[in-house]
């Protein structure tokens, strides 16, 4: 077997709840087992606690809190949202007030509502930065996974400049292995022409999964006005219109990596999330379509076991990757 999973075909439970006709939705991740393969994506649900007005939130697979940098960031000018066909664009620019607040005030209220996975997304300008901001998670018992954006495309410096070049981005995957004990997932750009190659290097120098993958850089422009719609001009395409990439991509990695692959963008269903899987994927992300609607993930959990009776399957691990066996 590959990656995290750790299960065998005999492994297979078919179980929820206690009723044994109903196919088994949980995943497992680097060692820790997942009620369901269902994340919520960077950026899209704040630092948790506050979505909790809106249902259970214990009902996630893993909540993956906003990016965090070591110091405060106001983000990009306004406007830094504008809609286009079959998604958004976003240019937020990272905003987040640092890594002792997020310390201090964000974890404490979601670790006290929340009992499953939380992973936390960082962010940086240097390498020196993300080793730092990783460590001062690794170091926090509220924290299971640590996702290590390198794809950010809507930042005047840094980010995405790390995730577009092999080498780059395996500086950043060794120096942040080194400085952490828990597992590090790196969070990889599609802006780039060999998706392959930045994945293998992560994977060589420790990286223990990746995500795949981040929004894709676009622009609008208002007719009346003749500029540019974004106070950054250009920002993350994200939604519908860029998951047939995210497939590609996730497809086209999982061929020449050992390492486990969470899914993201553009993913609105659960028939969208299975065929994440199939390419490749152990988990997914749900971000935009969360933004919409903010009972996505919920309702997106719910749409599992119908699913896969309908498939024929007794459990999503035994449909991770299928598609290339065919």
């Amino acid at each position: 077997m590959r990656g995290w999973s750790g299960f065998s075909k005999g492994d297979t439970q078919v179980v929820k709840n206690g009723a044994a006709d109903m196919p088994d939705c949980s995943t497992e991740l680097a060692g820790l087992k997942f009620a369901n393969p269902i994340l919520t994506a960077s950026g899209t649900f704040g630092f948790g606690a506050e979505a909790s007005g809106f249902y259970d939130l214990n009902r996630l697979g893993g909540v993956i809190l906003k990016g965090v940098t070591r110091e405060p960031r106001m983000g990009n000018p306004i406007p830094r949202v504008t809609d286009c066909p079959s998604g958004m664009l976003n240019a937020v620019g990272l905003e987040n007030p640092g890594i002792d607040a997020v310390i201090d005030c964000e974890l404490p209220p979601l670790a006290r509502i929340y009992k499953g996975a939380i992973v936390a997304n960082v962010c940086g300008f240097t390498i020196e930065e993300y080793t730092e901001v990783a460590a001062r998670f690794d170091a926090s018992p509220s924290v299971s996974l640590i996702e290590i954006n390198i794809s950010c495309p809507n930042v005047a410096h840094g980010g995405m400049s790390f995730g577009i070049d092999a080498k780059s981005a395996a500086a950043v995957t060794r120096a942040v292995r080194r400085a952490v004990r828990k597992p590090i997932i790196m969070k990889l750009s599609p802006n780039v022409s060999d998706i392959v190659e930045i994945a293998k290097a992560c994977e060589t120098e420790g990286a223990d999964g990746l995500t795949l993958i981040n929004t894709i850089l676009g622009m609008r422009i208002d007719l009346r006005a003749r500029r540019p719609i974004l106070g950054n001009v250009y920002g993350g395409l994200s939604g519908p219109a860029i998951f047939p990439i995210a497939l590609r991509m996730i497809h086209q990695v999982y061929k020449d990596v050992r390492i486990p692959i969470i899914g993201a963008g553009g993913v609105s269903s659960a028939r969208d999330a299975v065929e994440m899987m199939l390419a490749g994927a152990s988990a997914v992300q749900i971000g935009s379509a969360a933004l919409v609607d903010p009972s996505a993930c919920v309702r997106i959990i719910d749409e599992f076991p119908a699913l896969l009776t309908e498939l024929g399957a007794t459990s999503i691990r035994e449909l991770i990757g299928t598609a290339h066996k065919i």
